[in-house]
């Protein structure tokens, strides 16, 4: 995965104004409308968008900067994107203005505002978000799963056209092909020229006079599909991935959209997770902690033995080491931490009340000992 301040072409120390300017650069040499059709550009233009995004983020820099790509939650495994983020066109362009001093750079140039029609270089259909809930055990070893999904297809009967079998889309009349419709507007600085995409036939340039029976024209039909998800090893919630161009499929002249999995964890039987580390408490007897004892303790991968040391206290917490779960895209593994509660009896039996009657006898002391409580 490639390093941000690379991407951008910055040193680590660059200030904000000089992260800004070489993101400004690398924009406007891959930006779109300079480069249609061009799969190569469009993925530089969209990193260098995620990079910027996170590098002009005082909190998720330091972040990035201690914990590098997963220190900001960086979810794609497959793609793009970060945690509680992902870039499609419209919200790249979106924060241009920021960027380029309140205006989209290429209006001048191509003559048009943040719309991409399919004859400006760029129309994108919608893209997909589903959930995919994880056991302890998929978080561990990484799997494989087959989700089922319902989007948007290119329809079987028309092949996309939109037309009845047999017919073919004519030319729109009111763009004349070209997919877009200009408006001039007045305003207090005078006239401003907007391009939109047309309205008759949605920035495709072609009219459906006899549409498919099928997708109504659309050229497209929601169909149930199934996704095989490969989930790497240390996911958590809020965590995603990308799978490019898996999302709803477009008609003619539209890429297709992205589909965005966001991870949950199940919640589990005893553990609650802390990180890389799982932690659960376990009961045990007065006698097994005055005595001490080995314990049989679930952990993800079934039962391991737990040594309990005489005279432990309730509420001290023991460690077993690399029994946790792993970090993202790395080879280290967090521990498993178990809290010991001591049981106090509330109840006894006579014989019981007997014998603690006599180890009370033999206690040389009965005072209750004090300490200040660290707030």
């Amino acid at each position: 995965m490639k390093d941000l301040y690379e991407i951008l072409g910055i040193d680590k120390g660059s200030s904000k104004e000089e992260i800004k300017r070489s993101y400004r650069k690398i924009a406007m040499k891959y930006h779109p409308d300079r480069n249609p059709d061009n799969k190569e550009a469009e993925q530089k233009f969209k990193e260098a968008a995620e990079a910027y995004a996170i590098l002009n983020d005082e909190n998720k820099r330091a972040k990035y900067d201690q914990y590098g790509h997963a220190g900001v939650g960086m979810g794609d495994m497959g793609g793009q994107g970060f945690d509680g983020m992902h870039f499609s066109m419209e919200d790249i362009f979106s924060q241009f203005g920021n960027i380029f001093g309140g205006r989209h750079p290429f209006e001048d140039i191509f003559g048009g505002g943040g719309t991409r029609s399919a004859r400006g270089g760029y129309r994108k259909a919608k893209d997909l978000r589903v959930s995919l809930r994880l056991e302890f055990i998929d978080i561990l070893n990484g799997v494989e799963k087959t989700i089922k999904i319902k989007r948007d297809e290119i329809c079987k009967t028309c092949r996309g056209s939109g037309a009845k079998s047999g017919t073919h889309p004519t030319q729109c009349k009111q763009c004349n092909g070209s997919g877009q419709v200009r408006q001039v507007r007045q305003s207090f600085f005078g006239q401003s020229v907007v391009v939109a995409d047309c309205p008759l036939c949605h920035g495709t340039g072609e009219f459906i006079e006899n549409p498919c029976s099928s997708c109504n024209g659309r050229g497209i039909r929601r169909e149930t599909v199934s996704i095989k998800v490969k989930v790497p090893k240390g996911v958590e919630n809020g965590n995603y991935m990308t799978l490019d161009g898996q999302g709803n499929k477009g008609g003619k002249g539209i890429q297709p959209g992205d589909l965005l999995i966001f991870f949950e964890e199940k919640p589990h039987e005893y553990f609650v997770r802390n990180g890389t580390d799982i932690v659960l408490e376990a009961h045990i007897s007065v006698t097994q902690a005055v005595l001490g004892d080995s314990i049989n303790v679930p952990t993800i991968e079934g039962k391991a033995s737990l040594k309990i040391s005489k005279g432990i206290q309730s509420g001290q917490v023991l460690r077993m080491r690399g029994k946790g779960l792993p970090r993202l895209r790395s080879t280290y593994r967090g521990d498993q931490l178990i809290r010991i509660i001591v049981d106090t009896p509330s109840s006894l039996s006579k014989q019981e009340k007997n014998l603690y009657m006599e180890l009370d006898k033999l206690s040389t002391s009965k005072e209750a000992t004090f300490n200040k409580l660290e707030l």
